[in-house]
């Protein structure tokens, strides 16, 4: 059985990770997968520590973890921001843990990618990428329409990510770029429908409020071209005043529109197939993406399955967020956002 530790008690450790273990965790069909020992928590900032849940072990010191765990059935959430992944992971590794499920993207830049492959192959980790949008059920039925080729062929996936995010932005700058909030949920996608691609063009804008400026944080654009012929065109606003997580697909035959969940209040998806001719069909069906992200890894993990393919699909990822923003920096007036090497001593406590 499986112990759980989660690094990073900011929005993603505390605010999703937590819940969904905790509700895995109570339910009877999965009491095989996980240890009875309530999840283990490090996070160095006091406050964050303060604000965990008293069924949460609280960690004082990454050399506690040693006591507190058994590294050899511990499965590390590593929610630090994606420019302090890779100190973390080289310290967690050398503690002794093993397995790693890390918050998307993978990394904030291709070269820090690199640089996580040759940790893992070095320590013999294994690491898998937390991806919701690849294990939604939505995804699945957009895959099957386009394997079926029941609509003909696929020409353009596009695909609307809006986000009122304007407190997090200013309160919490853990993000390099708008680049690394939703976009690697709609890139994952669009790879895993149309295949590989290249980058075309990309563009960001900063967000404002008041007098006060957050840089490359208010909107990001990018357009693909698959290998196959399909395009595809993302666009993320995170100064808008509605959510919407919606991908269109058009096919020779007709077009998909799906509605992923916009936020944890309401779990359903829903799915449009228009057709020439033929009355419009519509769904809406349960899509809890994050739980069986979570799910599945734990038992992928307690299989001994083989993570080396979603590690190199999410790399891909951010191979692609790191041409749109050096695409995007280009256009700017101010120079490009480097990958940031985070002080050994900032890694672990970084949320």
């Amino acid at each position: 059985m499986l112990q759980t530790l989660i690094v990073g008690l900011g929005r993603s450790g505390l605010g999703l990770h937590l819940p969904v273990l905790r509700k895995l965790r109570q339910d009877p069909l999965h009491d095989g997968l996980f240890t009875k020992e309530p999840p283990v928590g490090y996070d160095m900032s006091p406050e964050a520590l303060r604000s965990a849940p008293p069924w949460l072990r609280a960690a004082p010191s990454p050399a506690a973890l040693r006591t507190m765990l058994d590294s050899g059935r511990t499965v590390v959430h590593l929610c630090t921001p994606p420019d302090a992944r890779t100190e973390a992971l080289r310290e967690l590794a050398a503690l002794g843990f093993r397995t790693f499920l890390v918050e998307k993207p993978l990394s904030a830049g291709i070269g820090a990618v690199h640089e996580i492959r040759r940790i893992r192959d070095a320590h013999g980790l294994r690491i898998t990428v937390v991806a919701p949008w690849l294990h939604s059920t939505l995804t699945q039925r957009l895959a099957d329409l386009v394997q079926s080729g029941a609509l003909g062929t696929l020409h353009s996936i596009t695909v609307c990510q809006n986000k009122p995010r304007l407190s997090r932005t200013f309160a919490v700058p853990s993000h390099p770029s708008a680049f690394d909030v939703e976009p690697p949920h709609a890139l994952g996608v669009a790879l895993r429908l149309a295949g590989p691609a290249r980058l075309v063009d990309a563009s960001w804008t900063d967000a404002h409020l008041g007098d006060r400026v957050a840089r490359r944080m208010g909107s990001a654009r990018l357009r693909l071209q698959h290998d196959g012929g399909t395009t595809t065109t993302i666009a993320c606003d995170l100064m808008s005043p509605v959510r919407e997580r919606s991908i269109r697909l058009t096919f020779a035959g007709g077009t998909v529109t799906g509605y992923y969940p916009v936020s944890a209040d309401d779990a359903y998806a829903q799915l449009s197939i228009e057709e020439p001719g033929v009355p419009e069909r519509r769904e809406v069906f349960y899509d809890e993406a994050l739980t069986a992200c979570v799910l599945r890894a734990y038992r992928d993990i307690a299989d001994g399955a083989d993570f080396a393919p979603a590690f190199e699909l999410n790399a891909q990822v951010v191979s692609l967020l790191t041409d749109a923003k050096r695409r995007a920096a280009a256009e700017s007036p101010y120079a490009p956002l480097p990958e940031r090497a985070v002080p050994e001593e900032e890694a672990l406590h970084a949320r």
